[in-house]
């Protein structure tokens, strides 16, 4: 049986799971939709209820996939999609927003966030955001790639501290924001969303990993996965399309990482010691 998923608080004070599903290279052909679509409803079945996608993934595509997922059980999905930095003027975020809409089927997204940055001025798409929460297209919005001084830029806007969380890429192998966004997102009570927290899969192949595994009886995927949601405050958001690997993704809320696990941890992918860029993939 998969232990329940825990969850964490928004500052708008709704409890999201900490383990939800990404959709980044559904709806390209890959592989047929029904099947992606089949395992994000067998993710909404063992709890992982947030689902994150965006207008660039599959160009729609993936909103589409969405779409066919949660057909008859909208309202026990939080879902998240994303803005392109090149739609993101006051206008063209209405227009992204209407064309998300239709492609996942839907009358409101629950947090809609800005990709990445781009050249339009950050107050105008966040004058176009709140539009859109006021006429109930979105319901709360957010960020994604912000590094600490972009989040700095964000919260000094008259509406910027309506934020709910800031999507970064997020790892073992990529621990730069635990120097200076972590701690300041969580001094604000903003959680971090974790793209890519198994490196695209490199991580399932660690022998670290898999010595840590073989004591929980896991695999090194689960515990890439285990310790990146070990702290309150971070939601990770791993794609997964086969149906076993949307088990083992639902079954790591029930592992608990001990000390000397994160010791090893520590000792194999150390924490930064000063200021980094902010990683993107």
């Amino acid at each position: 049986m998969t232990a329940l998923i825990r969850t964490t608080t928004l500052p708008c004070g709704e409890a999201v799971p900490v383990l939800g599903q990404g959709t980044w290279h559904m709806g390209e052909g890959r592989r047929p939709k029904a099947e992606e679509a089949a395992a994000l409803k067998l993710g909404l079945d063992l709890g992982m209820t947030l689902i994150d996608t965006a207008e660039m993934y599959g160009d729609g595509g993936a909103e589409q996939v969405v779409a066919e997922a949660v057909v008859g059980r909208r309202d026990e999905v939080f879902l998240v999609s994303k803005v392109l930095p090149s739609n993101a003027s006051r206008a063209g975020v209405v227009k992204a927003c209407e064309r998300s809409l239709k492609h996942l089927a839907t009358d409101r997204i629950d947090l809609y966030l800005l990709h990445w940055r781009g050249g339009v001025p950050l107050g105008e798409t966040v004058e176009a955001f709140e539009a859109l929460v006021k006429a109930g297209k979105i319901r709360q919005w957010g960020v994604s790639n912000f590094d600490a001084d972009d989040m700095q830029e964000l919260e000094d806007l008259p509406a910027g501290g309506k934020v709910q969380t800031n999507q970064v890429l997020y790892n073992l192998t990529r621990r730069g924001i635990e120097f200076d966004l972590v701690p300041r997102c969580r001094e604000r009570g903003i959680p971090i969303m974790a793209y890519s927290p198994v490196e695209q899969g490199e991580l399932a192949r660690d022998g670290t990993l898999a010595k840590i595994a073989s004591r929980h009886g896991a695999t090194a995927a689960q515990i890439a996965l285990a310790w990146t949601i070990r702290k309150d405050g971070i939601i990770a958001i791993p794609k997964a399309v086969k149906p076993e690997h949307v088990r083992q993704n639902a079954a790591v809320a029930g592992i608990a990482l001990t000390d000397e696990d994160l010791r090893d941890l520590d000792r194999a992918f150390p924490p930064p010691r000063r200021r980094q860029p902010l990683e993107m993939i």
